[in-house]
């Protein structure tokens, strides 16, 4: 026997089958569909409701960045001599953190104007580079924290972003916090 739902019937089965059962799911497949972390961040800010505009801000966070993983100049494809630019920040929307990430990135494949936007202001990286039209290659995700990321991380990331020439621009390890998550408001 075939059975017609009203449409308020379909809307919520619907919604159910859009709204992940474990929020950090949400978040990984909300990264998964994006290229730039910090794309994915703003609209995972908004679709939550955590400001309005949602607008991903980058605050460099005191200290050293965490020692270079052993195979960084490997993975970006430069010799030991070519210089590096490194980025410790906080990702922030409406004050609320959403992840730390550490970028190791060859600035000589940035323009000029980019790297003087990295040193100068609180603009993600992603943001910045965004007009190159990198892609993001996952290297590794895992749940729970990951190499020097605070206690309260739900989801650990390291990923690679290449030009579309194929040449590493950037090397990142992300953090993403418990406060990112909906169930934490």
């Amino acid at each position: 026997m075939n059975r017609i739902l009203p449409s308020a019937a379909l809307a919520g089965l619907t919604a159910c089958a859009i709204q992940p059962a474990n929020p950090v799911d949400g978040l990984e497949r909300m990264l998964a569909a994006h290229d730039s972390a910090t794309a994915a961040l703003e609209q995972w800010c908004e679709q939550q409701g955590l400001a309005n505009p949602a607008r991903v801000i980058a605050a460099q966070t005191p200290g050293q960045l965490v020692a270079d993983p052993s195979d960084l100049r490997s993975l970006l494809g430069v010799g030991a001599e070519e210089l590096l630019g490194s980025r410790h920040v906080r990702l922030t929307c409406g004050g609320r953190l959403l992840s730390q990430a550490q970028n190791w990135y060859v600035p000589a494949r940035l323009t000029p104007e980019m790297n003087a936007v990295l040193a100068s202001t609180t603009t993600p990286f992603g943001k910045v580079a965004a007009p190159l039209g990198f892609k993001r290659e996952l290297i590794e995700t895992r749940r729970g924290s990951g190499p020097d990321c605070p206690a309260d991380t739900v989801l650990f990331q390291r990923a690679l972003l290449r030009l579309p020439d194929g040449r590493p621009l950037a090397h990142v390890l992300e953090c993403y916090a418990a406060s990112a998550l909906p169930a934490s408001r």
